[in-house]
């Protein structure tokens, strides 16, 4: 399977996770960041982006994100980046295709997990290592 599927669907999975997990209690120095700014094009495709950093990662890490606009409380998942947790500071940025006119240039609120599938009894589970939540200026583009 290529990879790109694999990380769209690691992407809704961090969403998920977003959606439905306490906050995550982050290893010291672990990190997730949002840039004030994302883009939409006229296909409805969203690009979000910002910056993460991670130590010791045993599994497969990925940043996932997702976003929402007001006054719809749906959130739209946005992809999933493969992530290097080797304690340095690495750009992520994430594409997803949400129907077209469900958002509007303007205000929004992207969230962000950095996630590890950590292997437990032969199943991957999803680990936590921080999330984030921003608000955002979406920008036609």
């Amino acid at each position: 399977m290529p990879l790109r599927p694999v990380l769209g669907a690691l992407g809704a999975a961090a969403s998920t996770v977003l959606v439905l997990s306490a906050p995550a209690t982050a290893a010291p120095g672990d990190s997730v960041t949002i840039d004030r700014t994302a883009r939409l094009s006229v296909d409805g495709t969203v690009t979000v982006s910002g910056t993460y950093r991670c130590f010791d990662a045993n599994g497969l890490a990925f940043v996932g994100a997702a976003i929402s606009q007001e006054p719809s409380a749906t959130r739209y998942g946005i992809g999933g980046t493969r992530a290097v947790c080797d304690g340095a500071y690495h750009r992520w940025q994430d594409s997803g295709t949400v129907t077209p006119n469900r958002l509007t240039p303007g205000p929004a609120r992207v969230e962000a997990a950095l996630v590890e599938l950590r292997p437990h009894s032969g199943l991957p589970l999803p680990h936590v290592h921080a999330t984030g939540r921003q608000d955002v200026t979406l920008i036609a583009g």
